[in-house]
């Protein structure tokens, strides 16, 4: 059985009047090799506190230490400490931190001092020969080409202020995005973050932060607190479409449903879903798996604030685990998690996460976001299917913010 796991990235434009940088200096494609499957790569130690959901691949090496990973949290992907998978990522780490690092860079590209925020960037090489501070929002604009590469090169620190953010527009792609850091990179509170993170030193997340890319750090710690990190899917190109464009010709945008193991042949069994809602609190041991591997696919989504969505599903065999869903993004008041229209407890502790039982048949479940603007409320919808073998997939229908 194959666990899916949905996830939406989505953007909005705040009407900000924003500095355009002047074009770059060309960026050549940096290689992350065996280190791409993975969404939390460290040195020493990986720590986590609180309901982080990872949507991809867990490691470390040459430490030992993840800390934190049992229930609430969710690995969607495998986990490796110190084993061979984690050293060689490591090792194709560092050679791809040394590709970032060695990019040219014009006289004119060279930011030190300027604050990210406010400010677009267009594909090419970007320098700060200290450290680099994200206040508000920075836009990454590929100008139609979905295969403009953009590098950042840090050579101290990377730290955003609360609730800044990263916007893709006119087919940038989070893949094509790396961040290069001298030493560490900090992501504060309800930062909405994309790109590809590699740290000569730590990273660290702050309470509610949410990326889609990955965060790897060579030598020191990854430190995690209630965050939501999504892998980007590298064959699609990019993953958000700003309000009132379209994507660039020959982007693909999936419209099926999520690929998955077979589904055993014969009818699904019918039944009701077990009525009542879900129990807050700690998860009985049919709960998501760490070990399931995940399956993501980008999809369009209309104008919001950004944020991402993600579903874990079920451990193989287990037959009466469901899956957990996890909402996080920028200004968001609630999110009121129903199935088949009937409420859903949220878990407890900050952000927005529930768990779901899998009943028998096929199901709705939708996530209602509000918002503390004038932003209209979204509702996030993903149909189910569980079968006696508890395989979850997504069915074709709507799974975007559709209002």
């Amino acid at each position: 059985m194959s666990s899916p796991l949905k996830r939406i990235t989505v953007a909005v434009g705040l009407g900000l009047a924003l500095a355009t940088v002047p074009a770059a200096a060309q960026a050549s494609a940096v290689d992350l090799g065996t280190a791409k499957p993975f969404v939390v790569l460290g040195g020493s130690t990986v720590t986590n506190t609180g309901p982080s959901v990872l949507g991809g691949d867990l490691g470390v090496s040459p430490g030992t230490a993840l800390v934190g990973f049992g229930l609430p949290a969710v690995v969607g992907g495998a986990t490796h400490a110190n084993d061979a998978v984690a050293l060689q990522a490591q090792a194709d780490l560092t050679t791809a931190y040394g590709v970032a690092a060695g990019q040219p860079v014009a006289p004119a590209d060279d930011l030190t001092g300027v604050d990210l925020g406010g400010r677009t960037l267009t594909a090419g090489a970007y320098r700060f020969t200290s450290s680099a501070q994200l206040t508000g929002q920075v836009t990454f604009d590929a100008q139609g080409d979905p295969a403009a590469q953009f590098v950042v090169e840090v050579a101290s620190t990377l730290i955003t202020a609360p609730a800044s953010s990263v916007r893709l527009v006119n087919g940038a792609s989070a893949c094509n995005i790396y961040w290069q850091v001298g030493s560490s990179a900090t992501l504060d509170t309800a930062t909405a973050f994309q790109g590809n993170v590699l740290a000569l030193t730590s990273i660290t997340l702050n309470t509610g932060a949410t990326a889609t890319g990955r965060m790897l750090a060579r030598n020191g710690a990854v430190t995690l607190d209630t965050n939501v990190l999504v892998r980007p899917d590298c064959a699609t190109g990019s993953t958000t479409t700003p309000a009132g464009t379209t994507p660039p010709a020959g982007t693909p945008v999936p419209t099926g449903p999520v690929p998955a193991g077979p589904v055993p042949a014969g009818p699904v069994p019918a039944g009701p879903v077990p009525a009542g809602p879900v129990p807050a609190g700690p998860v009985s041991p049919g709960s998501p798996s760490a070990a399931t591997p995940p399956l993501a696919v980008p999809v369009p989504s209309e104008k919001t604030h950004g944020g991402t969505s993600i579903f874990v599903g079920s451990p193989r065999g287990n037959c009466t685990a469901g899956f957990r869903g996890a909402v996080g993004g920028r200004r968001i008041k609630h999110v009121a998690f129903s199935i088949d229209r009937r409420r859903l407890t949220a878990l407890p502790g900050p952000g927005h996460h529930v768990y779901v039982l899998a009943g028998p048949g096929m199901h709705w479940v939708r996530a209602r976001v509000t918002y503390t603007d004038a932003t209209r409320a979204r509702t996030l919808k993903l149909r189910y299917r569980a079968c006696a073998a508890a395989v979850l997939r997504p069915r074709p229908g709507p799974a975007a913010f559709t209002g």
